[in-house]
Formats: C-alpha cells, structure tokens, sequence
C-alpha cells in the first residue's frame, strides 16, 4: 500500500524562509524577478510590450505598520494557476516553457514568494490574466499555510499582478522609505524595465541608466572613467584599473577592477553578479578562475544557472566555459599590457607580486602567462626572465643572499649575469622552469664555478708566484682547501672562496658537531661521511689585486702564511660563510701575529713619538 509524504507547511516555510535566504531583505529581489519573469512572459504574447514595475510604500495615518505594494503589468494569473503555481511549493509558472525558453525566467524553483513571509505573516495577491477571460482574482496566503482564491471586489483594469505585503512587527526596519528604496535599487538597478517608487506622496525612477559597460562613451579615456567611477561607487575602493569582460558560455558581460593592495592569493575575491540584470549575489566566488585573485568584478549573465537560493550560479558546464573565457579576458589585459603599457603592467606585478608568484607556483597555467614579466635580482641589476632569457640562453641563479653576496661583484665584472634566488619564491619558480618550459636550460651556480671563467696565468707569472702557492697550500691543507691563482676584475678583491656543492652543509654541519655533545656528534659525523669526499672548495687568489701581487715577492715565509691564513678568513667572511673552531682560532692567531708585529715595528723605530 502505497503513502503520501506528510508535509509540515509551517515547518517548509520557516526553513526555507529563514535557512535558505542570506537576509530578509531578499523577498524585495523576489518580488522584483516574480514581477520582471511575468512582463517577460507577457511579451512572448504580445512583443510590442514595454511593461513597468511599480513599488509604492502605504504608511498608516493612525501609526500602524506599514504596507508593501508591488505591481506590475505582466501576464498576470488566472485562477487554476493561483492554485497551482502559489499553493504548490516547487511548482513554477516558468516550469512549462523552462526547457525551451531557459533564458527568458530568473525564477525557476517556485518558491521565491515564500521569502515574504520572513517580513510578513500574510500576503495578498491580486491578479489579471492577459490569457484569461478578464476576470480579477485575489489570492490570500497565510504564514500558517492556509490560504483562500475568491474573486477579487476591485477589479483591475488591465492584465498584471499586485501584491500586498502589511509588515510585521519585527520587521518594520524593512519598511521604511529609506529601506524600500536601497533595496529596490540595490536589487534592480539594472533591470531592463523601469522600476518606479513611490513613498511620501512622491514618485521617483530608480534604474534610468543602463550599467555603464552597455553606454557610448565618446573616447576610451572617458570609458574608463566611467568604469572606474562605477567601480568606487560599488565597492568603495580606488582601483588601479578595470578590464572589460565578455563571455558568449553564459552570455556573460561585465568588467573587472584590479585592486590597489594585495590579498593572499588563497583569500578568494567575491564578486557583485547579476541574472538577467536582477542582482544574484554581492559575494559570488565560483565565476572567475582562481588566479584571478588580483580583481573584483560586476558582471550580468543571461545564460547561467542560479542556485534555488538564487545567490550563486549553478556549477555545471556552461559555468566552467564562462570562467575559461572571463580567463582568457584577463590573460589578454596582461598581454596587451606587456606590448602597450609594460610600466603599468610592471607596477602591477610589483603590487601583487608575492601572491602572483605564488600562484605562479601552483597553476602552470598561469606560470606559463606571467613567469616571462616576473622582475629578478641578478648580478647586473633589476631585470624580467624575459629580458633574461633573450640576452643569456642559460639561467644561472644562486638560492642564498650569502652565495649572490659572494659573487656578485666578480660576476659583475666578468659579466656574468647571476639571479639571486634568494627573495620568497624565486628559487623554486626557477626550478620549476624546465618542468614548465622543457626548452629552458637552468643551472644552479656557484661561487666555484667563477675560476674557470678568469684569465690563466702566463709561465712567467706561473714562475713569480711558485712560493705563494707552495705556502697557501702547506697552509690551508689543514682545511682541506685547495688554492689556485688566476687573474680576474674587480681587483680590488683579493680572493675568491669558492664552495662544492654541499659546502655550506659541510661546514654548518662540521662547527654543529664541535659545539655538540658526543651523542649527537656521532650523528652528524655520519652526515658528514654521507657528503662527497671527493670535492673540496678552493681559494682562488687574484694576481691582479696589489696585495696579493706584494705577497708574491715576500720571502719570509712565517709572514706570508700568515697572510695567508688572514685572507682565507677574510674570504669565508666576505662569503658569509660560518667559521668553525679551528678557523676561529686562526682569526685570533693571526690578528695577533699582526698586533705583535706592528708592535716590533714601533719598538724598532723607538716607540710612540
């Protein structure tokens, strides 16, 4: 034996009522699209008509709550429909035609009119079919369920709908003047058929424009002063600039504001999105793609799903085709930017730059689109991987601010373009390159890596400098440091220190373990055995700079380890490079030795004068 559902209406009504709906103040856009979806329904009829939205606030002489009137000149009801489109929850006088004219109706769920029972107890319809036979009906719903058809005793004169609305108590607030008007407006603004209000014994037209992206404007300039104008009167912000939008998925139209700071790319931006012209939702998030972090937009479809709260568009295919072409509209702004207005592009991506790379880093997509405009340090200056790239075919780049500090200057002057990888991001952008861009050749460099590039020394050279090298080797053995001398610019730098690839874990591990206990020092000693062996860094003296040229020529060779040793912790600490204990000990020795060689000096001339 087969059941009915046993429904609660009072229960149904309260939910969708108060659960469904963001505010109260949405029964004003439901009331306005119930009104809107009859005048067009009127014109499938008769095509000639305009139609006109009227809303007129009744305020009691004697102090009681007020009353809402809308009316409108649409297609109006006859009274089989008042049964069956106003008493029955998830019927729709649009449902027939749905599938065929989907475009032409906001509502689509039949259950918009119930959103005035947040503000109301009890609603009267008063109705005129334009397929009727002329006779005016009433329909009374209650907040109970109940409700009553009869025929109405005032007449209309014409096909259309009026529904009256008397306030309750604790929703009085949305039946002032003030608030009629902001919402009306809000809602409708851009509403194709005129919306008239009336409150206080005046009448004012509340959409006479249309949005600003459908006017004519006479230049450019002046299109985007609207545009911008628009934005600051809709989101209270001074935006850097706006970008038409136009998607045919969805028939959407609307344009984008770029914003002056900066969110977190993760934070997504809500949108003002309008249905057919009537307002969906002010904090829309699903219609742009997720890069689009850095605009907010408003923007009008015609061809998109709302969901049955009507404050968000339905995810489906249409929907992903809309957003693949508001993408495209975005991505064309900044090529177009990159050829006509690098500047403005470039403090665009200074503004949003941590968040672009950012996401740069998570969709290759957008990799692809910005990576070339992204400015880098590099041992030459401030440049885009772009400039970059046509200048030098392979990306070399260091990952620490100590590794570019050390090779800066000599790179510069060997002209070699280094990037500093070191800024957030950066690195792992250049790693991902190759990945992104299989054409790309990136190299992570070293400060070992420049020796190779320096001028070699003649045989003569070779012959003049002989001590020096055998001194610097005996010296720096201890260290496991090998020495060469070439010739290279600025020689105004003595030295180079030039690292292995794992140098800098070494010897972060090697001082870790002498300032440890035996245990832990165990550990490290095996992280040690784990690294290669078999490479070791390299000071490389610059036969170029004076002193070394002096040291050269010395032949006390106590002195000249000395200098050595002082110009090996000289260039650990131009490289930033931590100092072990042994290394430690050396600065001190040395420091002294020259301390008490100066003091020989003066004792030998006779002291202080």
């Amino acid at each position: 034996m087969d059941h009915r559902f046993q429904v609660n209406l009072r229960g149904v009504i309260d939910l969708l009522s108060h659960h469904l709906y963001s505010t109260p103040g949405v029964f004003m856009r439901e009331l306005l699209q119930n009104a809107t979806d009859a005048i067009r329904a009127r014109r499938h009829l008769e095509p000639d008509h305009r139609g006109v939205v009227r809303v007129e606030l009744i305020e009691k002489q004697d102090g009681g709550l007020p009353t809402l009137l809308f009316s409108d000149d649409g297609v109006g009801l006859t009274e089989e429909e008042l049964h069956r489109f106003l008493a029955t929850i998830g019927e729709s006088s649009k449902r027939e035609t749905l599938e065929a004219r989907r475009n032409d109706f906001i509502g689509q769920f039949g259950i918009g009119l119930l959103s005035c029972f947040m503000v109301c107890d009890e609603l009267l319809v008063v109705t005129r079919s334009a397929k009727g036979d002329g006779g005016t009906m009433e329909w009374r719903g209650r907040h109970d369920g109940t409700y009553a058809v009869r025929p109405s005793e005032h007449p209309l004169e014409r096909p259309g709908t009026q529904v009256f609305l008397i306030a309750r108590a604790d929703a009085a607030e949305y039946f002032t003047a003030e608030r009629v008007r902001q919402l009306a407006a809000h809602y409708g603004g851009l509403l194709p058929f005129p919306i008239h209000l009336t409150t206080g014994g005046g009448t004012e037209h509340l959409n006479p424009a249309p949005p600003p992206w459908r006017r004519e404007y006479d230049s450019v300039a002046e299109r985007r002063a609207a545009l911008l104008a628009y934005g600051r009167e809709v989101f209270n912000t001074e935006f850097v600039d706006c970008i038409p939008l136009r998607a045919e998925a969805g028939q959407v139209e609307g344009v984008a504001f770029v914003l002056p700071f900066s969110p977190h790319f993760n934070a997504r931006q809500k949108h003002r999105v309008y249905l057919k012209d009537m307002l969906l939702s002010e904090s829309a998030e699903n219609l742009l793609p997720e890069w689009a972090f850095f605009v907010k937009c408003v923007v009008n479809a015609q061809g998109l799903r709302p969901t049955a709260s009507r404050e968000a568009f339905y995810e489906d295919t249409t929907l992903a085709r809309a957003r693949e072409l508001l993408g495209h509209s975005l991505r064309q702004y900044l090529v177009d930017l990159a050829t006509n207005d690098p500047r403005t592009l470039h403090r665009l991506i200074a503004l949003h730059g941590l968040s672009v790379k950012s996401l740069a880093l998570d969709d290759d997509d957008f990799f692809r689109l910005v990576i070339h405009w992204l400015p880098f340090e590099t041992t030459l200056g401030m440049m885009t991987l772009g400039h970059y790239r046509q200048t030098y075919p392979t990306v070399r780049y260091v990952s620490t601010l100590d590794a570019f500090r050390q090779v800066a200057r000599v790179a510069a002057a060997q002209g070699l373009c280094i990037i500093n990888g070191a800024y957030t991001h950066d690195t792992a952008l250049l790693e991902k390159l190759p990945r992104v861009l299989p054409d790309t050749q990136v190299e992570l460099f070293s400060a070992s890596q420049l020796p190779q590039r320096f001028e070699e020394l003649t045989a003569e050279e070779h012959e003049a400098v002989a001590r020096l090298r055998q001194v610097a080797e005996e010296a720096l053995e201890p260290f496991r440091c090998e020495v060469s001398l070439k010739k290279f610019l600025p020689v105004e730098v003595p030295t180079l220190f030039g690292d292995v690839d794992d140098g800098a874990f070494r010897r972060d591990v090697e001082r870790a373990r002498e300032e440890t206990d035996a245990l832990y020092a165990a550990v490290l000693e095996g992280a040690l055995a784990e690294s290669r062996e078999e490479e070791r860094p390299q000071l490389c003296f610059n036969l170029l700079n004076p002193v070394v040229r002096r040291l050269a020529r010395v032949r006390d060779v106590a002195q000249l380890k000395l200098s050595v040793e002082m110009l090996y912790v000289q260039a650990l600490l131009l490289g930033h490079r931590p100092l072990n204990a042994r290394e430690m000990a050396l600065l001190n020795r040395g420091l002294l030795g020259l301390i008490a060689a100066r003091l020989d000096e003066d004792e030998g001339t006779g002291g202080v004068h």
